[in-house]
């Protein structure tokens, strides 16, 4: 077998996307085909270029048979002569049958690489504050996959033996086996007193853990049933979770946040988020288009430098003109002439991207307070002003300054258009789970993003759906678009940035769970 590998099986992680390795990631991005079980989350699966064909094969410990197919798969797309990705959970050779796919691909002639991922077995201890080792804990680290055939039974493991052996063992345990296991253990030599704990979900936002001792633990599974895996660790290190915990004790931890921003735009919120560990729903209401006639924002652009004014009221307006400027004169300094206002530091940011400096950007940061801070540099009267926006903008900014004596040239820079699916990126339905309160807060991150949501679903009903919702707006001209729609607007920043919303949230939350507390 020679030549470059056509088949890369990679281990994905256990659940957290930022646990792919940096190896399995450009070797997920240079694929044709993606091939993956369904525990791989759909954040890493955009790390696929685009125009990949992606496939999803299943659990990620199939049946033999479903196996015998998914290796011919993979082994059937590599003789087509496609670089194939197999993106399994966890890690390929842990527990996995990435070891037969890698032999089957062997005895077929195909190339292959194994790029090792993180083990569930590790990282889920870690991510719940346990260390799977520690000085003094015990010399051995014994893991274990407990899945039974028929979902019931357990592995063929001598379980008293095991019970002897000073350290920690590490379990991955159907949830239908769980209570058997639990039972079992004190039967073959384990103290019921030993301390333990089950995760579930470890490494992702929904991660649940419960410490306590194997008895304790037993009770919880009688009393909280639960169909889904876990993971149960045993061993004095468990006691090092009360100190080392860091995952799920941020203060967002577990609170769904609906994010409407648009996709492309969305990321620096959604990683503010979930950093605090809160789970970032991304459903984008809004798509931004270039405008439906692009000629009026060239010639503006040709024309820079005969204005005294350029006015950014948008990030979307900066990045628009910025492209238009580039392809039109190929140079920043054409903006050498006039001045730069900016309604906001998230706006000022986007220019600052280009290395450009705005000269003014109001204390409020809303139309009126723009018009009001350009009043403050001078006499308006006679003044160019080019304002580029949107084509659904409101018209305060332009008539004021008109009003004012102002020569103002207005062009669509961009189109907003309503996204109707208002689905996340796993395709789940985001209305059921605002209609059975899924969902604990949503971001409004411009006033086009409000108006959507009343035109998906209605002026009348948009209060009702978000009654139980914190909504959260990023500046005062989008919260004035909200309380039109009947709205509470319970969160806003200071500062108009998502960092500062995403602070905001995080300050909100904190204050309700001490009152709660209380």
């Amino acid at each position: 077998m020679n030549g470059q590998p056509s088949v890369y099986i990679i281990g994905a992680g256990p659940g957290d996307p930022g646990l792919l390795t940096v190896r399995g990631r450009d070797c997920l991005e240079r694929a044709d085909v993606v091939v993956h079980d369904d525990r791989v989350p759909s954040a890493i699966l955009k790390h696929a270029r685009p125009g990949a064909e992606v496939i999803s094969v299943g659990t990620a410990v199939p049946e033999p048979v479903a196996q015998a197919a998914i290796s011919y798969l993979v082994a059937d797309k590599a003789r087509e002569g496609l670089i194939v990705a197999r993106l399994k959970w966890g890690d390929p050779f842990v527990f996995d049958r990435g070891g037969e796919e890698a032999l089957y691909l062997r005895e077929q002639g195909v190339p292959f690489e194994v790029v090792p991922g993180v083990p569930a077995s590790i990282a889920s201890p870690a991510y719940a504050g346990i260390p799977v080792t520690y000085p003094g804990g015990g010399d051995a680290l014994t893991i274990l996959f407990s899945f039974g055939n028929d979902g019931r039974a357990l592995p063929d493991v001598n379980w008293a033996s095991l019970a002897r052996i000073e350290g920690t063992v590490v379990c991955y345990v159907d949830g239908q086996q769980l209570p058997r296991l639990l039972e079992t253990l004190p039967n073959n030599g384990w103290s019921p007193l030993a301390v333990a704990a089950l995760i579930y979900n470890g490494t992702t936002p929904a991660q649940q853990a419960v410490d306590g001792t194997l008895a304790e633990l037993a009770a919880f599974v009688n009393e909280h049933p639960r169909r889904g895996p876990a993971m149960l660790v045993i061993g004095r290190v468990v006691g090092f979770r009360e100190h080392l915990r860091w995952f799920d004790n941020r203060p967002l931890f577990g609170v769904r946040v609906l994010v409407t921003r648009p996709r492309d735009q969305a990321r620096e919120l959604v990683d503010q988020l979930a950093s605090r560990g809160a789970m970032p729903v991304e459903a984008p209401l809004i798509r931004i288009l270039p405008a439906l006639d692009v000629e009026p924002l060239r010639r503006a652009a040709q024309q820079a430098a005969d204005f005294d004014w350029i006015v950014f009221t948008s990030a979307n307006a900066v990045e628009s003109f910025m492209r238009t400027l580039l392809s039109v004169h190929r140079d920043v300094r054409a903006l050498a002439g006039p001045r730069l206002a900016a309604i906001g530091t998230s706006t000022a940011d986007r220019l600052a991207g280009y290395g450009i400096k705005v000269d003014l950007i109001p204390n409020d940061f809303h139309g009126e307070g723009l018009v009001d801070a350009l009043k403050g540099q001078g006499p308006v009267a006679n003044l160019r002003v080019l304002l580029p926006h949107a084509d659904i903008a409101r018209e305060v900014v332009a008539d004021q300054l008109r009003t004012a004596g102002a020569d103002v040239t207005e062009v669509v820079a961009y189109r907003t258009l309503v996204d109707e699916s208002l689905r996340d990126a796993t395709g789940t339905d985001v209305y059921r789970m605002l209609l059975e309160h899924k969902i604990d807060a949503v971001t409004f991150t411009s006033p086009s993003a409000v108006r959507a949501f009343a035109t998906i679903f209605g002026e009348d009903q948009a209060a009702d759906l978000l009654a139980h919702t914190v909504v959260a707006s990023i500046g005062p001209v989008t919260s004035q678009a909200a309380r039109r729609l009947g709205l509470h607007v319970a969160v806003e920043p200071a500062v108009h940035t998502a960092q500062a919303l995403a602070e905001a949230l995080t300050t909100y939350f904190a204050a309700q769970a001490r009152g709660a507390a209380t």
